[in-house]
């Protein structure tokens, strides 16, 4: 005999929440899940075929199995111990704190992410605002390198541009794994690019915990064969000169390296130059205690030179911010450069491996800077930087110009030339400078503007290493 009972209204809509929490979370997302697993599988195969490329396996691998991959690590462990018996707390709650840190490390590379979006907009950007071109590439370097190789690209850091000039360049080749700052820690930023496979650095942390398992993570990927994008600098040039590496990412990454194993570790010099970095005013401004500074000032700069690109376009007036041009060096092999000198940095303790890092660090960024080509700007900017007073015919500086361009060839570095035209060459850069008003155009020829020194001594700096000046 049927009964009617009565239910409480809190009671059926707990009973109604807990059906659709099971429904979305235990059927729903799982499914989607598994079906957007599958279709990147399919994507990466068809990518893989269509571009030649050969993805290392822990690329895919999951972030939660990476994280616990390092949080079990035995110097993390250590790490986790010393780091409750100097606070004073409890080990679970420091371990919480170090999966903190692996989380924020680690990224969750997506190919579709990567290959659609990041693809799409690297190429939009770049070429909305940039000519971009390759100067040099050392393809018998290249095509030497052993497919049983961890390789890594090191880069001289003009702008936070460098990251889609760098990943648009070898997007056909490979998928890079950046190591980012903390400007990327912002949303909507900060999913996209762990999305594309970047990875955090807090550049000027002293927590030994997290440089613990920011090291492990380093010394994971480059043993599992993951392509990385580093910047031995660490920060970017406020001033447009090369400054010196620094040896810490390095180390992470060659400590447990075997010169006698299976895997190389191959560094690929790259060198990057622009004829306008977008961020040069606010890089300069850092010097200067009387400027505004902060992430405000930032964006409101940003946004203004936004404002202006747009409006400049609807007018037609829009001549993009010149050329970026980035060149690829001769690869410098581990094993190789280790057989040299017979170095095995695992025998060594941590003060004992500074000075060969320090050593290797050198002879590396001084294959950057070599790599680091002349932009029309940069030539140009060198002349006037000599003499702002001083009044130039186009005569004398297309003279000059030249004179520069014999001294950086003689010094080994490569000059763009856009169209093969010395000529045009001087009247890109001209153009840039006078549209800023950077050069002033005079009757009888062209004059440096006071006002902008430093900005005109900021580009010439970018390739005073290759004209002799350091």
């Amino acid at each position: 005999m049927a009964k009617t009972i009565a239910l409480p209204m809190w009671f059926v809509a707990a009973l109604v929440f807990l059906s659709a929490w099971a429904l979305l979370f235990k059927i729903l997302l799982p499914g989607l899940r598994w079906i957007f697993k599958k279709r990147e599988e399919l994507f990466v195969r068809e990518i893989s075929r269509r571009l030649n490329l050969t993805f290392p396996a822990i690329q895919f691998a999951g972030k939660r199995a990476v994280v616990e991959r390092l949080l079990s690590d035995p110097d993390v462990m250590q790490a986790i111990d010393e780091s409750a018996r100097e606070l004073k707390i409890p080990p679970g709650e420091v371990a919480r704190i170090a999966e903190g840190y692996a989380r924020e490390i680690v990224p969750s590379f997506h190919a579709y992410v990567y290959y659609l979006c990041g693809r799409r907009l690297g190429i939009f950007l770049s070429r909305l605002l940039y000519r971009v071109r390759v100067g040099f590439v050392d393809e018998d370097g290249l095509a030497m390198i052993r497919p049983q190789s961890s390789v890594v690209f090191l880069m001289n850091h003009r702008s936070n541009m460098d990251y889609l000039i760098l990943g648009y360049l070898t997007m056909n080749r490979t998928a890079l794994s950046f190591a980012v700052g903390e400007w990327a820690r912002v949303w909507p930023i900060k999913p996209l690019v762990k999305a594309m496979g970047a990875y955090f650095v807090r550049r000027h942390s002293g927590d030994v915990l997290y440089r613990r398992v920011l090291a492990s993570y380093v010394q994971y990927v480059t043993r599992g064969g993951l392509v990385q994008a580093v910047y031995p600098e660490g920060k970017l040039s406020r001033d447009g000169k090369l400054h010196d590496p620094k040896v810490g990412i390095l180390d992470y990454m060659l400590r447990g390296f075997d010169p006698g194993g299976e895997r190389d570790v191959v560094f690929v010099p790259v060198g990057i130059n622009y004829d306008r970095v977008l961020e040069d005013r606010t890089l300069l401004s850092e010097g200067d205690p009387a400027a505004p500074k902060g992430r405000r000032h930032a964006f409101l700069t940003t946004l203004s030179f936004l404002g202006r690109a747009f409006w400049l376009m609807a007018r037609g007036g829009w001549h993009r911010c010149g050329y970026a041009i980035a060149c690829f060096g001769q690869p410098v092999s581990m094993k190789d450069y280790a057989k040299t000198l017979g170095l095995d940095l695992r025998k060594l303790s941590k003060d004992e491996r500074r000075l060969p890092l320090q050593n290797l660090a050198r002879v590396l960024f001084q294959r950057v800077g070599q790599n680091v080509p002349t932009s029309p700007v940069s030539l140009v900017a060198s002349i006037f930087s000599k003499d702002p007073g001083r009044l130039y015919s186009i005569t004398e500086i297309e003279t000059r110009v030249r004179d520069l361009m014999t001294l950086v060839e003689r010094n080994g570095g490569h000059v763009y030339i856009p169209r093969k035209d010395r000529g045009y060459t001087v009247q890109v850069g001209l153009r840039m400078l006078t549209l800023r008003h950077i050069v002033l155009k005079e009757e009888g020829g062209f004059r440096a503007s006071p006002k902008e020194s430093k900005i005109l001594r900021y580009y010439a700096d970018s390739i005073s290493h290759l004209a002799g000046e350091r």
